[in-house]
């Protein structure tokens, strides 16, 4: 069906982003109901797009009016839907607390920020709506960019943290890139299904497979997929709060999110895309990568590097539970991809809301803090349970569902690390809990600027993430409708 609905939802934050830019440069107070509102609009518009194409079926716009497969497309079916809104909801939770963050550490250079988060948001929409090879690759350097001069605003080792970004991230953007290139050689084409139109008569050959491995390992770097997540721990520890409350939960989730949309274009029941051997070898690396990133979890001292090794290890979950190539598998990889969003903003939230507090998210900081910050720690447990796996909230649903893909497939070996991480995940949140609990306030680092009288955080931050913590459990229970209304309706037969 044509329609033009979805393209106002990226357009909100893309054009108010040039607004914020021009008038907030000089007036301050405009930026916070400018950046609010666009985002709020963009909610409202995503859950009219999902409406919309649950009731009609998806949604296409041609730009240019050039035609697929000459022209770009932009298409919305269920799953892109359910995208767009999880980008659209995270992205307006997370800004109540970017904007009192900003405000303290950018006090003149907010306007500056907020552009490139704003573009950085429409980019993240922009690769979800796009049907274009060529384009998605513009959206993603689009992300990239605005990444980077994100991260770079920091403090401290902030701008080193995004050069290696920069490095890692334009080493993935030329494999990327080399792969399309190979595959328009190979099929004349650009746009994703008239591409896999193409590829069951190219099976077997060597080129092809070079093409799919240039455009799988380029994406596997942007997701950081152990053993190319170096960039990832350094560059979201040492970006600022305000930052990294929107890149941690989203970007990561984005580029999962791609290549599964590729697996589920390019599949078909005459071009099986995943040969046996090979995915076997992706579903070990994900298994190490597990293993390998909760281990290196726990020799962690500070809160936020903790959480970014805990992203590594998620990344592991949903890349082998799509690899697994069935149908528990790949729908508790897209059920994850929600769920793991809102877990990590729930989680960067609380750790956004005790550093504006305490200024510091070492261990021995966090002594005493369900005294201190009562209501953060009790909306900090619940993203913890989320984390480890603890019904009713959403974590668990889609680990189970990752559980009996693996046991379905028989790679007891994925089975084994999703246990080991969850595991893993309970002596790191519980270790947390017992410190911020069971700890004495004399004993930190910071006694002596610490009050023992509560202190929590201004509700710009406390509201989102009350709000956060809340939505793990409305999530964790709507999991049936959500997995049978919108994401069994996205996997194809033959997984």
């Amino acid at each position: 069906m044509k329609s033009n609905l979805h393209m106002y939802v990226m357009a909100a934050p893309l054009l108010t982003a040039f607004l914020v830019n021009i008038f907030g440069r000089n007036n301050r107070k405009v930026i916070a109901p400018m950046v609010l509102g666009a985002l709020g609009l963009s909610s409202l518009l995503a859950i009219a797009v999902l409406k919309r194409t649950l009731m009609l079926g998806d949604l296409s716009y041609t730009a240019g009016a050039w035609t697929p497969p000459w022209g770009i497309e932009l298409l919305v079916d269920p799953l892109s839907a359910l995208m767009l809104l999880l980008i659209s909801a995270v992205s307006f939770i997370a800004t109540f607390a970017a904007l009192p963050c900003v405000k303290r550490d950018l006090e003149d250079r907010q306007h500056i920020f907020f552009t490139l988060y704003l573009i950085l948001i429409a980019g993240l929409m922009g690769l979800v709506l796009t049907a274009d090879a060529f384009n998605l690759y513009v959206m993603l350097e689009i992300t990239s960019i605005t990444t980077y001069g994100l991260i770079a605003l920091g403090r401290g080792r902030a701008p080193l943290s995004s050069f290696n970004y920069i490095i890692m991230g334009s080493v993935a953007a030329s494999f990327y890139l080399l792969g399309v290139g190979y595959l328009y050689l190979l099929t004349g084409t650009l746009n994703m299904a008239d591409i896999a139109r193409y590829l069951p008569a190219l099976q077997g050959t060597a080129a092809l497979s070079t093409a799919l491995a240039f455009i799988l390992i380029g994406l596997w770097i942007k997701m950081a997929f152990f053993p190319l997540h170096g960039w990832l721990p350094r560059a979201y520890t040492d970006a600022p709060d305000g930052a990294g409350v929107l890149i941690a939960p989203l970007m990561t989730k984005v580029t999962i999110y791609l290549m599964v949309r590729l697996m589920l274009t390019f599949q078909s029941p005459t071009f099986p895309l995943i040969s046996m051997d090979v995915r076997t070898l992706v579903i070990w690396a994900a298994a190490i990568g597990i293993v390998c990133a909760s281990s290196l979890a726990l020799a962690q001292r500070n809160l936020k590097q903790m959480l970014t090794y805990i992203i590594i290890a998620e990344v592991g979950y949903m890349v082998g539970g799509a690899w697994l190539a069935n149908d528990q598998g790949m729908t508790g990889t897209l059920l994850h991809i929600v769920n793991d969003a809102l877990m990590t903003l729930c989680l960067f939230l609380a750790a956004v809301a005790i550093a504006y507090r305490t200024g510091s998210l070492h261990f021995d900081n966090l002594k005493g803090l369900y005294r201190r910050m009562p209501w953060t720690m009790a909306f900090f447990t619940i993203g913890a349970f989320a984390m480890i796996g603890v019904p009713p909230t959403c974590g668990f649903y889609s680990k189970w569902y990752l559980l009996l893909g693996g046991i379905e497939a028989g790679q007891w070996e994925f089975v084994v690390a999703l246990i080991f991480s969850s595991l893993v995940n309970a002596v790191l949140f519980f270790r947390i809990i017992e410190l911020a609990y069971f700890g004495s306030l004399q004993d930190s680092e910071h006694h002596a600027h610490a009050s023992a009288e509560p202190q929590e955080a201004p509700w710009w931050i406390l509201s989102p993430l009350a709000l956060t913590a809340v939505l793990l459990i409305v999530v964790g229970l709507s999991t049936g409708p959500l997995v049978n209304n919108i994401i069994r309706l996205m996997i194809p037969v033959g997984f």
